[in-house]
């Protein structure tokens, strides 16, 4: 009686889903880490496995090559696959304006005393005998074209006065804090890290001064892998709503378990928690909060030749997993 029994009751349980995430290591991630460090990725019946990389566009080649399942990354890129036949869709969206501007040192003083950022750049040409080098990620990324988008559309610099230089996140960081360039597109946890580290970098343009309402960090699941297991993206989602309640309700709590993901021991908690809570991280969970501002970011990759064209959002955007989540 005792094995009829425990038979039925595995049959009840559905197996554990194992799900391949491929994450980049940012603040704008940290629904995901949440949700794994809370168990909740577990309690949704899923044995997650996590791959760090360095963009988006580098992300775009594993889920072409089916070894990921899940892309914690930049929109941006996700138009581009779907350009190339890749059948990704976004279910949930983890944090918006989560890109800013920082100065270095050298770079900084020619935003003082009230000077545009057009004249800013110009000063520095004059006065330097170069163009200022701003590091990003690579073309096709948020980072990349968020920071063209200010420089040229907002800022109104001179294409003379500014070079956009592409390297990976952490590379980012570093030439920041070496002064290997004089200027950069950079997000949280690294804004709180470098300003830590040298005060003389300085916030110049917050995310949504540089493209408003920015759309960033977001959760696709590759089409095989949603069609196969649509309760275990349904569970998916509804355990990044919970961690992105819990990152805005206790981000004490909360950044310990990013901090376990993203910290490796070249940072503390402490300063994990002051990167949640910093003007350039701001949650949230719902991906048709960023449709409008997707297609207007996207409509810019065109304008600069980053995307062939314009590529329908009907595909892109599955809002069902999130309502169904969400619903009371």
């Amino acid at each position: 009686m005792l094995l009829s029994l425990t038979g039925v009751a595995s049959a009840q349980s559905p197996a554990p889903v194992p799900v391949r995430i491929g994450v980049i290591p940012v603040i704008g991630a940290a629904p995901i880490f949440v949700a794994n460090g809370e168990g909740w990725l577990k309690e949704a019946g899923l044995t997650p496995t996590f791959t760090t990389f360095e963009s988006g566009p580098n992300m775009i080649q594993a889920l072409a090559s089916g070894t990921i399942d899940v892309y914690v990354a930049g929109v941006a890129p996700l138009a581009v696959a779907r350009t190339k036949g890749i059948d990704v869709r976004v279910v949930a969206a983890t944090a918006i304006e989560e890109m800013v501007f920082v100065a270095g040192p050298k770079l900084a003083p020619y935003f003082a005393n009230g000077a545009s950022k057009a004249e800013a750049f110009a000063r520095f040409k004059a006065k330097e005998g170069r163009s200022a080098r701003l590091a990003t990620q690579p073309p096709g990324s948020v980072p990349n074209t968020t920071l063209q988008h200010w420089l040229w559309q907002v800022a109104k610099a001179d294409k003379a006065n500014a070079e956009v230089v592409s390297m990976g996140i952490d590379a980012t960081q570093q030439a920041v804090l070496a002064g290997a360039v004089d200027g950069a597109s950079i997000r949280e946890p690294a804004l709180t890290i470098v300003q830590q580290r040298n005060p003389a970098i300085t916030l110049i343009a917050t995310g949504g001064e540089m493209f408003p309402n920015q759309p960033g960090t977001v959760v696709g699941v590759f089409g095989a892998f949603a069609d196969r297991n649509p309760a275990a993206v349904e569970g998916l989602v509804k355990a990044v709503v919970k961690a992105t309640e819990l990152l805005k309700s206790d981000p004490a709590r909360a950044a310990k378990p990013v901090e376990a993901a993203l910290g490796k021991g070249i940072t503390d908690l402490a300063t994990i928690q002051k990167a949640l809570t910093s003007p350039a991280a701001k949650f949230t969970a719902d991906p048709r909060a960023i449709v409008e501002a997707t297609k207007a970011m996207q409509a810019y990759q065109v304008s600069i030749g980053t995307l062939d064209k314009d590529v329908p959002l009907d595909g892109l955007f599955d809002p069902r997993p999130y309502e169904k989540a969400t619903a009371r």
